[in-house]
């Protein structure tokens, strides 16, 4: 049968994009049906904006360290409408250079709620498309816990729209999205307290890294509370919250920001009308390919779950194009040894296996440790220590992980990371000549073993 389009993607984001702009540029017919914003999370409630925000807060510290290198300055005023304002302008000029990379490539742009009705057909706005392959990159969405007064949380999509900064702000979370944002509050003026119903925050990543974070966010003033979860959030008669914790504690703040996990956006998607299957935690279920269990229905990014980055979207829906009309260029995506960074203040880079990782997977392994007080710092009172590591299988000398708490974390372990997707053993890292001075350079002279 003719289709109306040989490839039709639902979701204007980072890897609907960069699957639609390829597939066209492959000679694929192609429509993108986006509802919200074009660039998806990313873009507009995601990485991009909240770095700008860490760029702001990162300015008091600037500031703060301007004295020892001679430089009196008055006391500083941040005005957080101009920052948001600024913010806004610099994404909408990124929503029309997304806009501009979608029809230049030859793509139908279709701004409305798109809704499956059928294996090869889509609904957007009450017409009717038909295609031979359907792409779902809705992505993902913040989700706020089932307690009473939930409607009075705010959650990122709402806080990169505040009118005014909160002077007192309760988040809670201890995923990076918490961590980052309660570095943003704090250094842009707010009172913050950081609630994680955990021991330790950010599951998953080194457990020195973890320790490291904990005791610079501590050095910074920054209300670290483990162990705590809120039961309950109520509107006080000056418009404060009072948020109860479990535990009986009543704490009170002007804003409370959750960001406790992400859900998949299958809202209205019209999943019922196929054969597209979810797995056991709501997620698209798909196969290697990124085909689901509608043979003509694939899904890629934040909606099936795997790893929730911007740039492995953006290597799926890669994949996906090439895989449909370009088969002689398909590679599939290798999901070991992905680079990635938390912006928090100090930020974290990391690449590879962490420690508890390695010991799990069977290695052998040594570890590597420096901590030191960044150059930088040296002319001020700042006591701030960066913490580089490094994880070794012991047994062939290939490094496993590297791992990072300190400025520029996230640049530094860019490189890092093709040194780990090429295999590089520790001889190698010992070998290669640093850059000095500079911190990047510990990573290349670190040679005693630690343990």
């Amino acid at each position: 049968m003719a289709y109306d389009f040989d490839l039709f993607v639902i979701g204007a984001g980072s890897g609907g994009v960069r699957a639609a702009r390829f597939a066209a540029g492959f000679g694929a017919k192609v429509a993108v049906a986006e509802s919200r914003y074009l660039g998806g999370t990313c873009v507009n409630v995601g990485c991009v904006p909240k770095k700008l925000l860490v760029y702001g807060a990162h300015v008091a510290d600037e500031l703060e360290q301007a004295a020892g290198f001679g430089w009196t300055l008055e006391e500083g005023h941040f005005d957080w409408g101009t920052l948001i304002a600024n913010k806004n302008r610099e994404i909408e000029r990124l929503n029309g250079i997304y806009r501009n990379l979608l029809v230049n490539s030859g793509v139908t742009l279709l701004q409305g709620h798109a809704r499956l009705t059928g294996a090869n057909e889509v609904e957007v706005d009450g017409q009717r498309y038909t295609a031979e392959h359907i792409l779902i990159a809705t992505g993902g969405w913040p989700q706020v816990p089932d307690i009473p007064g939930k409607e009075l949380a705010i959650t990122s999509n709402e806080a990169f729209y505040l009118k005014a900064l909160p002077r007192r702000v309760l988040v809670v979370g201890g995923g990076y999205i918490a961590v980052e944002f309660a570095g943003i509050f704090q250094g842009l003026g707010a009172d913050t307290s950081l609630l994680y119903r955990g021991d330790l925050f950010l599951r998953g990543f080194d457990g020195s890294v973890r320790t490291h974070l904990k005791e610079e966010l501590e050095k910074r003033g920054l209300d670290l509370q483990f162990n705590a979860d809120i039961q309950r959030i109520d509107q006080l008669d000056d418009g404060s919250l009072k948020a109860t914790l479990k535990d009986g504690r009543e704490l009170v703040a002007d804003c409370v920001f959750y960001a406790t996990g992400r859900r998949p956006m299958l809202d209205n998607l019209g999943l019922e009308n196929t054969g597209v299957e979810l797995d056991a935690r709501g997620y698209i279920r798909v196969d290697e390919q990124y085909q689901t269990t509608a043979p003509s229905i694939l899904a890629i990014g934040d909606v099936i779950g795997r790893v929730q980055l911007t740039p492995v979207a953006l290597a799926e829906g890669m994949a996906v194009a090439r895989r449909l009309f370009k088969p002689e260029q398909y590679r599939p995506v290798d999901y070991q040894n992905i680079p990635t960074a938390v912006f928090s203040q100090p930020p974290i880079g990391t690449v590879g296996l962490t420690e508890e990782q390695a010991l799990e997977a069977g290695h052998k392994v040594q570890i590597f440790e420096s901590r030191f007080r960044a150059m930088k710092l040296t002319l001020t009172d700042i006591q701030e220590k960066t913490l580089m590591k490094l994880v070794v299988d012991a047994e062939t000398d290939k490094v496993l992980g590297c791992h990072m708490v300190g400025p520029d974390a996230g640049e530094i372990v860019q490189g890092l990371g093709i040194a780990l997707k090429a295999g590089a053993t520790k001889q190698q890292f010992d070998e290669t000549i640093g850059v000095h001075p500079t911190a990047a350079e510990e990573f290349v002279t670190m040679r005693t073993v630690t343990r």
